[in-house]
C-alpha cells in the first residue's frame, strides 16, 4: 500500500488554466452568449491507469462560463448557473444583453497567488462559485480556472482511493417526476441552489426510483434550441439511462466515471433506489481541504487494522480501537477553518504541507510494517494524532 506525499498528489494548477476562455463584449445579446455556451468546447486531458497524465486527447467538454471584456478590462462573468436562474424567472431573454445580467465585479485570483490548490479551493468555497478568472500583476486576464478544470487534472492517488463516495456525497437530492416541465426543473435548481434535478418514477413497491437527470448544462442547451420550456416535459429531454454509483465505491471510481462520461456529477443509489445521493466534482475537490485529511487517515487506519486482524486472528488485541477522529470533530474543525483568513492560511502553506506529509509518513510506516507490536503501533498512531491536532490548532481562528 503506497502513499504519496502531499506535493505528489496535488495537481499542477498551471495545467488547469484555460488560457483561451470564451470572451465577449458587454453589448453582446444574451441569446448569442447562450448559443456559444451550448456549442463551445475545450480540450481536456485524460488520466491513464499508469497514474500519469496522458497527452491531450481529442475528447472535448463544454465551456461553462463567459468572461465579459471591454478591451483588456474584465468587467464580469456569466455562467450556466446564471442562465438557469434567468430561465427560472420566465423572462424573455431575446431582448437582454450580457451586460444586463453578468455578475460583476467578478472574484479573481492573482496568478502569483496560485502556489497550490488551497488558494482556488478557498475562494470557491468562500464565495460559492465554480469559476475563477486568473489575472496578472496589471489586472489583465491570464485565463480562467474552474472546479471542472481542476478535477480533470487530479492525479490518481491513494487520496481518492481510500475515501468512499458515502464520505462526501449529499443525500439532499432534488428530484422531480417524469411529467415536470423544463421550466419547473430550472425553478427547482434555482430554489435549491443545485446543478441538477434527478428524475424519478414510482415503481410497483411505491418507491421513487431514479430514471434520468437534467442538469444546468441541459437547460442552457434547451434555451439555445429555443424549445418551449413551459410545455416540454422532463421525460422527453432527460439523460437516461442513469449510471449509478454505490455509496461503497471509492472516490477514485467516481472520478474515473466522471472522466469517462464527461460529466460533473453522478447519482448514488442504494437499497434498490430507496436511498439517493449525489456526488459532484465539488465533492471530489473537498478531499484536498486540509481538514478532510482526517477522513483519509481514519480510513487508512481502519484498513491497517483490518489487515492486522487478518494476519493475527488469534491476537486478543486485534479488536479495532476507537476511530482516530470522529467525523463530527472533523466537520467542526472544517467549519472553524472557514472563518480563518486566506492570507493566514496561505502564509503558512509550507508549514501545513509539512504537517500533512509527516502524518502520512507515520501512516506509511505502519502500512509497510504490519508486524509492529501493539505498543509500537500505538506510538505511531499517537504521533499522527498529535500532528493532526497541531494542524487543527493552526487553522482555528
Amino acid at each position: 500500500m503506497s502513499i504519496d506525499t502531499f506535493q505528489n498528489w496535488a495537481p499542477n494548477l498551471e495545467d488547469a488554466i484555460d488560457r483561451h476562455p470564451l470572451t465577449m463584449p458587454p453589448n453582446t445579446p444574451l441569446m448569442e452568449a447562450i448559443a456559444l455556451l451550448s456549442q463551445t468546447h475545450d480540450i481536456i486531458c485524460v488520466l491513464t491507469d499508469d497514474q500519469s497524465l496522458s497527452t491531450p486527447s481529442a475528447q472535448k467538454v463544454h465551456a461553462s462560463c463567459v468572461l465579459v471584456m471591454q478591451g483588456q478590462e474584465l468587467l464580469g462573468i456569466l455562467t450556466e448557473r446564471d442562465v438557469v436562474r434567468l430561465t427560472s424567472k420566465g423572462l424573455n431573454l431575446t431582448e437582454i444583453t450580457v451586460a444586463d445580467v453578468m455578475v460583476y465585479p467578478p472574484i479573481t485570483l492573482p496568478q502569483q497567488s496560485m502556489q497550490d490548490i488551497f488558494a482556488p479551493l478557498f475562494l470557491f468555497r468562500r464565495y460559492k462559485i465554480r469559476h475563477l478568472p486568473i489575472v496578472d500583476d496589471q489586472g489583465h486576464l491570464v485565463g480562467v480556472i474552474s472546479q471542472e478544470s481542476i478535477r480533470k487534472i487530479m492525479r490518481p492517488a491513494n487520496l481518492l482511493q481510500f475515501r468512499r463516495v458515502s464520505d462526501v456525497m449529499t443525500t439532499k437530492v432534488v428530484h422531480a417526476p417524469l411529467s415536470a416541465t423544463v421550466l419547473q426543473l430550472a425553478q427547482l435548481m434555482t430554489e435549491h441552489c443545485v446543478g441538477c434535478v434527478v428524475i424519478v418514477q414510482r415503481n410497483s413497491e411505491d418507491n421513487d426510483c431514479p430514471v434520468g437527470i437534467v442538469t444546468e448544462r441541459d437547460i442552457v442547451q434547451f434555451q439555445s434550441l429555443q424549445i418551449d420550456l413551459q410545455k416540454t416535459q422532463a421525460q422527453t429531454v432527460m439523460s437516461t439511462p442513469l449510471f449509478l454509483l454505490s455509496p461503497e465505491d471509492s472516490l477514485w471510481t467516481a472520478h474515473q466515471e466522471m472522466q469517462k462520461r464527461r460529466v460533473g456529477r453522478l447519482v448514488v443509489s442504494w437499497n434498490w433506489g430507496q436511498g439517493l445521493g449525489i456526488v459532484t466534482q465539488t465533492s471530489l475537490l473537498r478531499v484536498f481541504d486540509p481538514m478532510e485529511m482526517y477522513g483519509v487517515i481514519e480510513n487508512l487506519q481502519q484498513t491497517i487494522q483490518h489487515l492486522e486482524a487478518e494476519r493475527s486472528p488469534s491476537n486478543p488485541s486485534r479488536q479495532p480501537p476507537p476511530l482516530l477522529v470522529q467525523s463530527s470533530s472533523a466537520d467542526s474543525l472544517l467549519q472553524q477553518s472557514r472563518s480563518s483568513s486566506y492570507n493566514e492560511i496561505a502564509g503558512d502553506r509550507k508549514f501545513l504541507l509539512d504537517l500533512l506529509d509527516n502524518a502520512y509518513k507515520h501512516v506509511k510506516y505502519m502500512s509497510d510494517n504490519l508486524d509492529l507490536l501493539v505498543e509500537q503501533r500505538r506510538t505511531q498512531i499517537q504521533s499522527v494524532l498529535e500532528i493532526l491536532e497541531q494542524l487543527g490548532r493552526k487553522i482555528r481562528p
